[in-house]
C-alpha cells in the first residue's frame, strides 16, 4: 500500500466530522485531483466502500491501518536467539513483525514462543488477545522451527488478510 493511500486511511479514521474534498486533500497534502484518484483505487481495492455521497472505511482498510501502525519506542518488540543474544531486528508495527518472521532465525521464534513473549506483544501492546490466544496455542501443539514460522505467518494472514495487504 502506497504511503498516501495509508494517510488518506489514517486521516479518515481520525476524522471527527464532515470535510468537504478540498479541506480532505489539504489535510493529506495532495491535490483534490491526486485525493479523488487514491481514493477511487482505494474503493477498488476494497478499502473503502460508498456511504452516501462519502466514502467509509472497510474491514480491509481497519486492518490496513492497525497492521501499519508503530508501537512506542519503548514497547518495540526485540528478537532475540537466547537469553543475552539480541538480534538486530525489531518490530514497531505488526506488519513490521510480520516481515520479520518471515526472516528471523527458526531458532529465534521458538525462544520467543515458548517464553511467551508473542502472547504478551500482542496481547499486552497490540491489543489483540484473540490473535496472542491463537499463537500462544502453538505451544500445546509444540510446534517448532518452520512448522512455527508457517503457523505464525498463516494465523496473522488469517486475521488480518496481509496477503492483500502488503
Amino acid at each position: 500500500m502506497k504511503d498516501d493511500q495509508l494517510k488518506i486511511l489514517k486521516t479518515m479514521s481520525e476524522a471527527t466530522g464532515r470535510m468537504d474534498m478540498n479541506m480532505f486533500a489539504k489535510a493529506v497534502n495532495l491535490t483534490p485531483n491526486q485525493t479523488i484518484a487514491q481514493m477511487q483505487q482505494l474503493a477498488q481495492e476494497g478499502f473503502l466502500h460508498k456511504v452516501g455521497h462519502g466514502y467509509g472505511l472497510t474491514v480491509k482498510a481497519k486492518n490496513a491501518l492497525k497492521m501499519s501502525t508503530n508501537v512506542p519506542e519503548e514497547v518495540v518488540f526485540h528478537f532475540y536467539a537466547g537469553i543475552d543474544k539480541p538480534l538486530d531486528f525489531i518490530a514497531r508495527s505488526l506488519e513490521e513483525f510480520y516481515r520479520l518472521v518471515k526472516q528471523i532465525s527458526s531458532d529465534s521464534l521458538d525462544f520467543h514462543l515458548y517464553r511467551g513473549d508473542f502472547e504478551r506483544w500482542l496481547g499486552d501492546v497490540l491489543q489483540d488477545k484473540d490473535l496472542a490466544d491463537e499463537i500462544g496455542a502453538f505451544k500445546a501443539e509444540g510446534l517448532k522451527g518452520e512448522n512455527l514460522r508457517k503457523a505464525i505467518l498463516q494465523a496473522i494472514d488469517t486475521r488480518y488478510g496481509v496477503g492483500e495487504l502488503i
